[in-house]
C-alpha cells in the first residue's frame, strides 16, 4: 500500500505526462501536494522509484516515467489541483499509447577555452556540451569554457562554461564574444563611444581596450552560464 502523498504524487505526475508529455518539476509537484520543500518531493519520488512504480529517465532533466499504477488505482482521490483537467487523462494508456517524456536537455557544440590569440574558427571542436534548455533562448548556441579572471565582477569565472547566442550585432552594455583583428577572441562588455569600439573588463584590475570599429567582430553575445562544482 502507498501514503496518501504517494497516491498523490503519482497520480499528479501520471495526469500531466497525459496532458503534455512532460513531467512536472519538483516546484510544482510541491506546490500541487502542499509540502513545506522540494526535499519532501525528493524522499516520495525515491520512495516511488525503489518499489518500481516510477523511473527516471538518465540524461534528463525533469524526466520522469510511471511504470504501474497502485492496485487500488480507482479508489484514490483525484490527482491535486487538476480540477479543470480532463476526467479522461486520467486513463492510465498502455505505455506504447504514452507520450514521451520531453527531454529538455540539449547539446550544443563546445569550442574550447576562450583565451587571447585563439580564434573563435580554430577552437571549433567535435566535442558537446549537454545545457538545460531552460538557459537558452532562441536561436543557436554554442559553449565556450572562460579562461581567465577578467569577467569576475560579473560573476564569470575561471572554467565556467559560457552560453553564447550566434549573432553579429550586439547592443552597448551586452556580454559579447568579440573577435579582434581576426585573430583575438575575448568576453568582454561591448560599448560605443566617439566612432570606437571598448571592450571593457569585470576586472578592476584590467583596463577597457579600445578599438576602430573595423577591428572588432561581434561573433555572439551571452546568453547564459554554466557552472561545475568538484
Amino acid at each position: 500500500m502507498l501514503t496518501r502523498k504517494q497516491h498523490e504524487l503519482i497520480r499528479f505526475i501520471q495526469v500531466r505526462l497525459e496532458e503534455t508529455g512532460v513531467s512536472p518539476s519538483f516546484e510544482e509537484m510541491k506546490e500541487a501536494l502542499d509540502l513545506k520543500s522540494k526535499s519532501g518531493v525528493h524522499r516520495l519520488i525515491s520512495a516511488l522509484e525503489e518499489r518500481g512504480f516510477i523511473r527516471r529517465l538518465p540524461n534528463r532533466a525533469r524526466a520522469l516515467e510511471v511504470l504501474r499504477q497502485p492496485d487500488d488505482v480507482g479508489a484514490k482521490p483525484s490527482a491535486p489541483r487538476a480540477a479543470n483537467a480532463n476526467p479522461a487523462a486520467a486513463i492510465v494508456r498502455p505505455p506504447e499509447m504514452r507520450p514521451a517524456p520531453a527531454n529538455d536537455v540539449i547539446e550544443i557544440p563546445l569550442h574550447g577555452r576562450i583565451a587571447a590569440g585563439v580564434p573563435i574558427e580554430a577552437m571549433e571542436t567535435t566535442a558537446m556540451l549537454p545545457v538545460p534548455a531552460a538557459l537558452l533562448g532562441a536561436g543557436e548556441h554554442y559553449a565556450l569554457e572562460v579562461s581567465g579572471d577578467s569577467m569576475i565582477e560579473a560573476g564569470i569565472l575561471d572554467g565556467d562554461y559560457a552560453l553564447i547566442r550566434r549573432t553579429d550585432t550586439a547592443r552597448d552594455g551586452e556580454i559579447v564574444v568579440a573577435l579582434v583583428r581576426g585573430e583575438e577572441a575575448t568576453l568582454k562588455y561591448l560599448r560605443r563611444e566617439a566612432g570606437r569600439v571598448r571592450l571593457d573588463p569585470a576586472n578592476a584590475a584590467y583596463e577597457p581596450q579600445v578599438y576602430d570599429p573595423r577591428e572588432v567582430e561581434v561573433q555572439g553575445k551571452l546568453a547564459g552560464l554554466l557552472r561545475r562544482y568538484h
